[in-house]
């Protein structure tokens, strides 16, 4: 068994699941745009080697990243919604073509468009004040709710009090 700072792999992909499903909705785009980039990188170095095994996985991820970014925009929502959706169909084609053709330059070419796009998003997400936080279960203490505090030691059945 493989362990980290975090513990064994199960234990990372336990967290990291978690950390996706409590994301607020701007911090979600911003991890979407993250790990596209991060796709497109490892893409375009696999392309560089000539390692189209490892190019083609990384291309495929970044595709469907981008038809998750598609099917999710409202066009309807914003004035610069069309234009958006312009862009990543332009991106998923570039891709596309990428990966069949074996061009880097098509790669670098994605990845020139959505950078910019990816550091505005991450602007604007730091830009939205945080969710107050909600106490979990876990975080309360375990009598919360169930009782009160007994103030009278030994009149409430419990050793400590609590009754």
């Amino acid at each position: 068994m493989t362990t980290t700072s975090f513990g064994s792999a199960a234990q990372r992909n336990q967290y990291l699941a978690d950390s996706v499903l409590s994301a607020p909705p701007a911090r979600l785009l911003t991890m979407l745009y993250d790990r596209l980039l991060l796709d497109l990188g490892r893409a375009e170095t696999a392309q560089q080697g000539a390692n189209w095994p490892v190019a083609a996985e990384n291309l495929l991820h970044a595709q469907a990243i981008i038809a998750e970014l598609t099917s999710s925009l409202k066009v309807d929502a914003w004035d610069g919604a069309d234009g958006l959706l312009g862009i990543y169909n332009y991106a998923f084609t570039a891709l596309v073509n990428a990966n069949i053709q074996r061009d880097p330059a098509l790669t670098r070419e994605a990845i020139d468009l959505l950078e910019p796009l990816r550091q505005a998003w991450h602007e604007a997400a730091a830009s939205v004040p945080a969710p107050p936080a909600v106490p979990s279960a876990a975080a309360a203490p375990a009598f919360a709710g169930t009782g009160t505090w007994n103030a009278q030691p030994g009149t409430g059945g419990g050793s400590l009090g609590f009754g």
